[in-house]
């Protein structure tokens, strides 16, 4: 999740995606509502939750260098991709 391009970033994992970005879209959570991260720039699906576990402690060691690296591999124009996951295309 992000504020804007080059942003605040936030680092999650989630068992329900279209839930939880709803909720960060809402302000229903802390650092959503303070930073304002609404928009989904990036995900990735996981089989199991262990490796979803693993994949999230992995992208948040991490440099912000990096995270922008994988946002802008994919989605280099920062567009918000709720209505991908909404309309099922994820």
């Amino acid at each position: 999740m992000a504020n804007k391009r080059n942003g605040t970033l936030y680092t999650g994992m989630t068992s329900n995606l279209v839930q939880r970005v709803w909720q960060h879209r809402e302000g229903l959570g802390g650092f959503s509502r303070r930073y304002d991260c609404k928009m989904l720039v990036w995900f990735e699906i996981h089989a199991t939750m262990e490796t979803a576990i693993a994949r999230e402690k992995q992208i948040k060691a991490g440099s912000r260098a990096k995270k922008l690296m994988l946002i802008e591999a994919d989605n280099p124009s920062w567009r918000d991709l709720w209505l991908q996951i909404v309309d099922g295309s994820a």
